[in-house]
């Protein structure tokens, strides 16, 4: 999530739990404390593929987030022994504080090294878009409320509420995506399409609108759109993964561990020279967060393995405005349905005859 987000959630943890003993310096402590794991992008690699999938590694490992937890709590209580704390209450914040950062990370798409340093593929658990105000406001509002007034009784009780709501959101956005799996998966089995994988993703802000993928045996994958208040089938689209290309890229490191990192939802296109690999599972329909040069064609026409780079196509970023409000009104509206062929042939930069390679 969001630097905000993991603050605020920080600092009311810390107020709820030590906030009686460290009054209002518990909400800044929490929030520096809530905010420490994402250090790791201080951290610079020489390509942007190593940038993304080091990222949420060791920083995030519940298994030294607990050690962490343990050494503060340890230091704290003898550095002031007479503030009144006790070591289990220091820990039990510590605790919770620093480990709920990569759980609600987890609870989004981009994936999650809980596991760090076991081989686990990262979690993505995918209720939540990476912002989301309804999530993230209630929080805000209890940690200013509690930072004006005090961390009261009264207030401790807000950010306990506040607390407990968010928790529930997260777990009804994970109904949201179950429930939006079996519209789609309905709707294709209808149709008597048959699919290997398939897995929904919020969408912009919400979790009420959810972008489906489900991949096929063949090699190609559908992509649609699934409403909380759909009364018909979800509209999609099939479209190739074009894998036959990922076979330049079977020897390289790099390309295995995007896979790994990806759970392989990997589509791959020649664009002019140039093989681009793109991530699926973040962005709309075509309009994808992740998108990786990573070789080309010499003056032979032999494909050569690059170090990859980030490949920028089409006219503007995911949260463009007229796509963000298109989607929004989709919501509630199923008709007319969302232009993902247009928006497809648009943001992915392909002419007609790559479409079809």
């Amino acid at each position: 999530m969001d630097s905000i987000t993991q603050a605020v959630l920080g600092a009311a943890l810390q107020g709820a739990v030590l906030g009686r003993l460290q009054g209002r310096r518990a909400l800044l402590y929490g929030a520096a404390l809530g905010t420490l794991p994402d250090l790791d992008v201080i951290i610079r690699y020489a390509d942007p593929v190593s940038q993304m999938t080091y990222h949420r590694g060791f920083s995030h490992s519940l298994f030294v987030l607990t050690g962490l937890a343990l050494l503060l709590a340890w230091l704290v209580n003898k550095c002031w022994p007479d503030k009144g704390y006790t070591l289990n209450r220091l820990f039990l914040a510590f605790w919770l504080v620093l480990i709920t950062h990569p759980l609600l990370d987890a609870f989004t798409v981009y994936g999650t090294q809980l596991f760090w340093p076991l081989p686990v593929t990262p979690q993505s658990w995918a209720a939540v878009f990476i912002i989301d105000p309804v999530y993230t406001l209630p929080l805000v509002a209890v940690v200013i409320y509690a930072a004006v007034r005090g961390v009261t009784a009264r207030a401790t009780r807000l950010l306990t509420l506040a607390l407990v709501f968010s928790t529930a959101y997260l777990g009804f956005g994970l109904a949201g995506r179950m429930a939006a799996e079996q519209r789609f998966q309905a709707a294709l089995d209808q149709q008597g399409v048959v699919t290997t994988e398939l897995r929904a993703v919020p969408i912009a802000f919400n979790s009420l609108v959810w972008r489906v993928l489900a991949k096929t045996p063949g090699g190609d994958y559908y992509e649609g759109i699934s409403s909380a208040f759909d009364r018909q089938a979800p509209e999609m689209q099939r479209l190739p993964r074009n894998t036959q290309l990922a076979q330049v890229l079977a020897t390289d490191e790099l390309y295995q561990r995007l896979r790994w990192f990806t759970d392989d939802w990997l589509r791959y296109d020649q664009v002019g020279d140039v093989l681009v690999v793109t991530d699926l599972r973040m962005g709309i329909p075509g309009n994808y967060s992740f998108r990786f040069r990573m070789a080309h064609r010499d003056s032979q026409g032999q494909w050569v393995v690059d170090v990859p780079t980030a490949f920028q196509t089409g006219p503007g970023s995911m949260f463009n405005r007229r796509d963000l409000v298109l989607i929004w009104r989709r919501v509630l509206e199923q008709q007319p349905p969302l232009p993902l062929a247009l928006w497809t042939e648009r943001y992915l930069g392909l002419s007609p005859a790559e479409r079809e390679r």
